[in-house]
């Protein structure tokens, strides 16, 4: 039985090196998190962060285009391609995407673009699959579609309470996918989660900066995240005593 990896989500280089030097085997690198839930970084926080890994499989980066929901239109997918395709020709090791139809099916036409823009890196289908009603139901067309590995949280606002689901898609995938619980995940739910059978465990590790400097009118709410050496220790702790 292959061990388990914890993936720490960041938002830049320094993010990613405390995730590294705390026991994080991998990052997943995008911008805006805790206001969007992620979207695509910038060229140059990807060079940074791959510099920080040392190796492209330490290093996923979320495509994203724009927040709210998955339905894309085709100059959106064909952003999307674009931008996997810059990523990966920087040195990205993975790419981590999503595309749902209005009917709530999996975009397999998006699906497919991105796969092929993405070569051989890993194509890794992100928390859309929570939008779905029944998610063990599209890996069929995910592992159809190259797809590598999942993040789910079990259509739960907590990974914790959406272990059944969980379990279900652990089940579906029969090895053939990589199911990473992420969504609210505490140190202290690590091992109740692993116990599910997943892959991996994905969490942010976030804790405010402490620096409410005035961000004016036009600069959003004051203060930020930054990821916390602590929890990720612990977090690396709970992972890896299973392996």
């Amino acid at each position: 039985m292959t061990a388990a990896a914890l993936e720490i989500a960041v938002d830049g280089p320094a993010g990613a090196r405390i995730a590294f030097a705390a026991g994080a085997d991998r990052v997943e690198l995008c911008q805006a998190l805790a206001a969007t839930g992620g979207l695509t970084p910038s060229a140059a926080t990807v060079d940074a962060v791959l510099a920080a890994a040392g190796a492209p499989e330490r290093v996923a980066v979320l495509v994203r285009p724009r927040g709210g929901g998955f339905v894309y239109t085709p100059e959106e997918v064909a952003l999307v391609a674009d931008d996997i395709a810059e990523v990966v020709r920087r040195g990205a090791g993975g790419v981590v995407v999503g595309a749902l139809t209005s009917d709530g099916a999996v975009d397999l036409r998006a699906l497919d673009r991105w796969r092929r823009a993405a070569g051989d890196a890993e194509l890794v289908f992100h928390r859309a699959i929570d939008a779905i009603a029944e998610p063990a139901s599209i890996v069929e067309d995910l592992v159809a579609c190259g797809v590598r590995r999942v993040l789910s949280s079990g259509r739960a606002a907590r990974s914790i309470d959406g272990r059944a689901a969980l379990r279900a898609l652990v089940a579906e995938a029969g090895g053939r996918l990589q199911i990473m619980a992420g969504g609210g995940v505490r140190v202290e739910d690590i091992e109740a989660l692993l116990a599910c059978g997943v892959d991996a465990i994905h969490l942010s590790a976030r804790q405010p900066s402490g620096d409410d400097a005035p961000s004016g009118p036009g600069g959003g709410v004051p203060g930020f995240d930054v990821t916390d050496a602590d929890i990720v220790r612990s977090a690396a702790a709970a992972v890896h005593a299973r392996g």
